[in-house]
């Protein structure tokens, strides 16, 4: 009877213990489900399937379809916290910001020659065509051995030379005709104490413009301050408002580069129909110190040779270094020489005053020089079309009684360079004859 009461306790406590571990694998269960889905949510919004019981379960319970047991189901612990999953993050693409950079200067403006016009295989009746007769315009100053200028010289007294070979003279004129020029002013702090003397003298040479003349102002300090005051104009008030305009500037003086595109300016430069027979000129202030340019300066007397342009220069060098070393020239010596050979090579002048009350005469003998030239024009006898440079030398014969005489022009020119010159139609038309460079354009009717 004993036996069978301890048996029935033992079977009673064994079935308790058993109840027990079973809740409380369920009860763990759920806890351990409800985690993962905590962390699934934190980690993703998309909704993923139930992770799978462990192998070894005695039961299967789909977690879509089963309701998870109850949290009351077994007296538990609150369940300690499990720490947040942290997702894993997908290194970002790495961009990468490069700062400006200043590469390479823009290349400077390319020079693109005018065509020489063809003719037509055929022309029409009446019809216009234009043929380059490559005649070479020379504006000429005379002097005499005191620098006076003299006026009575007559086309015969004139002789032309390319090359040391004599050239017959097509055209000549004393006439005065009109003037297309600029005024480049340097306004660098070199000219700071000379700068209103300088603007006077300017407005006493544009007081002088005559009925058809034209004038365009520059001021220039470096290479990226070379600004157009006011482009070629008649109008006075436009004109001395530009030079009243200007103003003293820091940077360093590009000379070369000022020349170079003012007077390539000029050059190109042409009023409506006048037949092209305008006398162009570029007057240029400055100290003479080039200190950077982006030309050199066989760049810039190339460009002059192409260009019917005398420059007139008003030089303004006492304040620069005098003494030299053994191999550099002198500040002073440098500038000179620039600027003797930017007027001499164009047929122009170099002014050095010793103060600016000097300035007022200059600015007069500029414009009687302006005033008093000779127009000769030639067809050079040297047809090749081959790009070479031609020297030119004019003489004048001498006067029964009178000083030497002697003519001032530019140097040379840069013959046409390609193709053949183009040859009159042989079939009777009306024919508009236009000078290369700048010849008149006369009207033939056959």
């Amino acid at each position: 009877m004993r036996s069978r009461l301890w048996t029935a306790v033992l079977l009673s406590m064994i079935a308790f213990t058993v109840a027990v571990l079973i809740g409380t694998r369920y009860t763990s269960a759920a806890v351990v489900q409800e985690a993962r889905a905590r962390r699934s949510e934190q980690a993703t919004p998309t909704p993923t399937p139930a992770p799978a019981r462990p192998s070894g379960s005695t039961q299967s319970r789909p977690a879509t379809s089963a309701p998870a047991p109850s949290r009351t189901a077994a007296p538990t612990a609150t369940p300690t916290p499990i720490p947040k999953a942290t997702p894993r993050q997908t290194p970002e693409t790495v961009i990468d910001r490069i700062s400006p950079q200043l590469g390479e200067p823009p290349p400077p403006p390319v020079l693109k020659p005018k065509p020489t016009p063809t003719p037509p295989e055929e022309f029409g009746e009446g019809e216009v065509v234009k043929v380059d007769t490559e005649l070479v315009t020379l504006n000429v100053r005379v002097i005499d051995r005191n620098n006076r200028p003299i006026d009575n010289v007559t086309e015969t007294d004139f002789r032309v030379f390319e090359d040391g070979v004599e050239q017959p003279v097509a055209f000549f004129t004393r006439d005065e005709v009109p003037v297309s020029y600029g005024l480049a002013v340097d306004n660098s702090g070199s000219l700071r104490s000379q700068l209103q003397s300088v603007i006077d003298a300017g407005k006493s040479i544009i007081n002088s413009n005559k009925p058809g003349d034209e004038t365009f102002l520059v001021r220039f300090i470096s290479s990226d301050k070379i600004e157009t005051m006011q482009d070629f104009t008649s109008n006075m008030d436009l004109l001395l408002e530009g030079l009243d305009n200007m103003y003293v500037e820091g940077g360093q003086t590009a000379v070369i580069d000022a020349v170079f595109l003012s007077a390539e300016r000029v050059a190109e430069y042409k009023k409506g129909d006048d037949n092209d027979r305008r006398r162009r000129a570029l007057i240029v202030v400055t100290d003479g110190e080039d200190r950077v340019s982006f030309y050199k300066q066989e760049q810039l007397f190339a460009r002059l040779r192409e260009a019917d342009v005398q420059i007139y220069v008003i030089g303004f060098v006492n304040e620069l270094e005098k003494d030299g070393g053994f191999i550099r020239k002198s500040s002073r010596d440098k500038a000179v020489n620039l600027l003797n050979k930017l007027a001499s090579e164009t047929g122009g002048r170099a002014f050095f005053p010793e103060s600016i009350s000097e300035l007022p005469r200059i600015a007069n003998e500029i414009v009687r020089d302006l005033r008093t030239q000779y127009v000769v024009a030639y067809n050079p006898t040297n047809k090749a079309r081959d790009g070479s440079y031609r020297a030119i030398r004019v003489a004048v014969a001498d006067s029964t009684g009178r000083d030497k005489r002697i003519a001032l022009t530019r140097g040379g020119r840069i013959a046409p360079k390609g193709g053949s010159p183009a040859a009159a139609p042989s079939k009777p038309t009306t024919r508009t004859t236009t000078a290369s460079p700048r010849a008149a354009s006369t009207t033939k009717k056959p």
